[in-house]
């Protein structure tokens, strides 16, 4: 099959939409089960470089939680503490797989923009996987195969229209790339790029000392940047990203959105918020909503107008801003990178808030001094890698 023909395009008036191989030859991917549509074959494709990437880099099974083509979340495959597991709502199944604790990581991280998310994995879709997409909001998968088992719990999701699709992982695409806009054809280079250990290597601040964590942590931030909307940067904290920052015209905008994801995910560890009320049979999506209004400033209006009756069986003490910074003050040692350079150090400031201590970006801003030194004034270490990461 080298031509599959889609329901409609990016909207329901975009008619005809197909995809198709234009030398003729087989695609690529197999539909196991339901009917994917134009975007989820964007986000299905998209994500599956991406996580190939990160198992090419880290050796690591991988995984990413795609929306509207650009990740999510993203993350490998390692253990979940007590807590992770507690706040991605995971506790109720055991020690899951790799695969699955990195689907777990992705999605989790930001559970709010993953609701109905595409999903990539890394390597063969296990149970485990299986088990925790099968209960998730979710529009589809993409995996280089499936366990017998673990496709039988796919078709059963959506009463057998869950999207489910298998790409030839030993597919590889031409030097050139296509797009049409507007009738008129563009043509570039695919972006081979190789990032590993060795792209860190430039570091410019004062401190210059990067342990191979936080080496991996950069190399998962700047591979989910290449396959993230520009402008864009990536915080990533433990094997994932914790705060994506997407599709911003100003980099300080694409920081303080990122940040104050990265300082969610943070907050939803505090006992305090663990340790919340919940009424029984509160769906997830329902706690993960509130919870964010709780950490959020817009609890005193739900407290005013008796809103946390409907979801709580008393009514939980306000989570004041003097208890969050001090809690936020705790997390330390995240990563940062940027897909294009940090042109001014009020970027570092705000990355400063959330426990940014390793920085990747291109560097070459007239003001790399000021970006520098304000990086030295927090020892934070900061890598130029010399080369954009655009992606649209």
């Amino acid at each position: 099959m080298n031509e599959l023909e889609l329901k409609y395009g990016c909207n329901p008036n975009q008619k005809p939409s197909r995809i198709y191989m234009k030398d003729g030859s087989e695609l690529p991917i197999k539909v196991l089960c339901g009917r994917p549509g134009y975007i989820n074959f964007l986000d299905a494709f998209n994500g599956w470089q991406l996580v190939s990437e990160l198992k090419k880099a880290t050796g690591l099974p991988a995984a990413t939680s795609f929306k509207h083509v650009s990740p999510a979340g993203a993350a490998v495959g390692l253990p979940l503490d007590e807590t992770l597991a507690k706040i991605y709502w995971v506790d109720d199944l055991g020690e899951l797989s790799p695969l699955a604790s990195a689907y777990a990581r992705a999605r989790g991280a930001d559970r709010m923009s993953s609701f109905g998310d595409f999903i990539s994995l890394s390597d063969v879709c296990d149970v485990d996987t299986a088990k925790l997409i099968k209960r998730e909001v979710s529009d589809g998968v993409i995996a280089p195969g499936y366990e017998p088992e673990a496709l039988e719990i796919l078709k059963q999701k959506k009463n057998g229209n869950y999207n489910v699709i298998q790409i030839d992982p030993d597919y590889v695409p031409a030097p050139l790339e296509h797009k049409d806009v507007f009738g008129i054809t563009f043509e570039q280079g695919r972006n081979e790029l190789k990032i590993d250990e060795d792209f860190f290597a430039n570091v410019v601040t004062e401190n210059k000392e990067i342990p191979k964590e936080a080496k991996i942590d950069l190399a998962i931030s700047m591979i989910t940047l290449k396959y993230t909307q520009s402008n864009s940067v990536c915080y990533v904290k433990g094997g994932q990203a914790i705060g994506i920052g997407a599709g911003q015209q100003s980099r300080i905008h694409c920081t303080r959105l990122a940040g104050q994801k990265a300082d969610n995910w943070w907050l939803r560890q505090c006992p305090k918020v663990l340790e919340l009320p919940f009424k029984e049979g509160i769906r997830r999506a329902d706690r993960d909503n509130a919870i964010d209004v709780y950490i959020g400033d817009e609890y005193m209006d739900v407290l005013a107008d008796g809103a946390w009756e409907n979801i709580f069986t008393e009514k939980p003490e306000v989570f004041t801003r003097e208890e969050k910074r001090a809690w936020l003050d705790k997390m330390t040692d995240v990563s940062l990178g940027s897909d294009a350079f940090f042109p001014f150090g009020d970027n570092i400031e705000r990355a400063h808030k959330s426990g940014v201590k390793y920085i990747a970006q291109p560097g070459g801003s007239v003001r790399d001094d000021n970006v520098i030194e304000t990086c030295n004034k927090y020892g934070m270490a900061m890598a130029f890698t010399g080369i954009r990461l655009f992606h649209h």
